[in-house]
């Protein structure tokens, strides 16, 4: 059955005119009146609907029954990133999506080529929301997650505590490739069943000097093996390992 994200408040047993988005949607795919559909509008659960009526722009819906299906990760896994190049960072976005992430910090860094600022970053961040919205409706996700607005590794850095985070906090930790660094999954039965907050480097991976900022500010190095993978897949792997261990709980 078609899925919708709706950016309105929904109730039930309510005829309502979808916003202009998911109303184009429904559009594209030709449905009719008496078309069943679902609704979410990211607060949780979803609702049965059907269309009423079709508009040349405009698309009425009588919503149904709420039903309380979550279909997210027993662990909050949230993505810090220095952000990849050119549509890499779509694809991270769309693919983190799918894989249950919570939230996603966009960096600039050091290494890192892609500079925004202003209204081009702020025309991507809505971009990047449109896409996480877009990969929510695919996969079954009735949580959007959360799209920070673009940061210099400085900025965002100095807005985390720089002691020791409390006993419930998320567990930090920083992708790292230095000689020793322990494996990603030989640390997780550290963290027990805490959330989880991952910082990761663009192309050419964070500089010695962020990593080591970092590490005061209380982030565990962790290394995902010998392969040195690009920055959008070495976050998502972290993602996945992250997952992964909190359904094994």
């Amino acid at each position: 059955m078609p899925r919708f994200h709706c950016s309105v408040p929904l109730s039930a047993r309510v005829s309502l005119d979808l916003p202009a988005g998911a109303a184009r949607h429904v559009q594209v795919l030709r449905m009719q009146p008496g078309d069943a559909l679902t609704l979410f509008d990211g607060v949780g659960g979803e609702y049965d609907a059907t269309v009423e009526r079709m508009g040349r722009s405009d698309v009425a819906v009588m919503v149904g029954d709420h039903r309380s299906i979550e279909r997210e990760a027993a662990r909050a896994v949230h993505l810090v990133v220095g952000m990849p190049a050119n549509e890499r960072m779509d694809w991270l976005v769309e693919k983190a999506t799918e894989l249950g992430v919570a939230s996603i910090q966009p960096l600039m860094t050091a290494h890192g080529v892609l500079r925004l600022a202003g209204e081009r970053a702020d025309k991507k961040r809505a971009h990047w929301e449109a896409i996480a919205i877009a990969s929510c409706e695919q996969c079954g996700r009735n949580r959007v997650p959360v799209i920070h607005p673009v940061r210099s590794f400085a900025a965002w850095l100095g807005s985390m505590p720089s002691e020791a985070a409390p006993a419930d906090a998320p567990a930090r930790f920083v992708l790292s490739l230095a000689d020793g660094t322990r494996p990603l999954n030989a640390v997780l039965p550290t963290i027990g069943g805490r959330d989880a907050l991952v910082l990761s480097g663009p192309e050419g991976g964070l500089s010695g000097g962020e990593e080591q900022e970092a590490i005061g500010h209380d982030f565990m190095p962790a290394t995902l093996g010998a392969r040195v993978l690009r920055a959008e897949t070495a976050a998502l792997a972290a993602l996945m390992l992250l997952s992964d261990a909190s359904e094994a709980r």
